[in-house]
C-alpha cells in the first residue's frame, strides 16, 4: 500500500506516471513529493512506487 495525500492505495509496483493515468490530475499543474523529496516530472515514468511510500500530490491553482 502507498499513502497518497493521506489515503492508503494499492498502487505499489506502478510508476508515478501509471498512477497518474488513473486520476484526474493535470500533470502540467502538479508537483509530487515522494517520501519528503520532490520528484522531477522527467522521472515520473521511472519512479516505481513501493509498499510504505508516502506521496503528496500538490495542484497549482491560478488566481489573482
Amino acid at each position: 500500500m502507498v499513502k497518497i495525500n493521506g489515503e492508503e492505495l494499492p498502487v505499489a509496483g506502478k510508476s508515478i506516471r501509471e498512477y497518474l493515468t488513473t486520476t484526474n490530475y493535470d500533470v502540467t499543474r502538479i508537483a509530487i513529493e515522494k517520501n519528503g523529496e520532490i520528484v522531477p516530472k522527467k522521472d515520473y515514468d521511472t519512479t516505481i512506487l513501493q509498499d510504505g511510500d508516502a506521496l503528496e500530490v500538490v495542484s497549482f491553482v491560478g488566481g489573482g
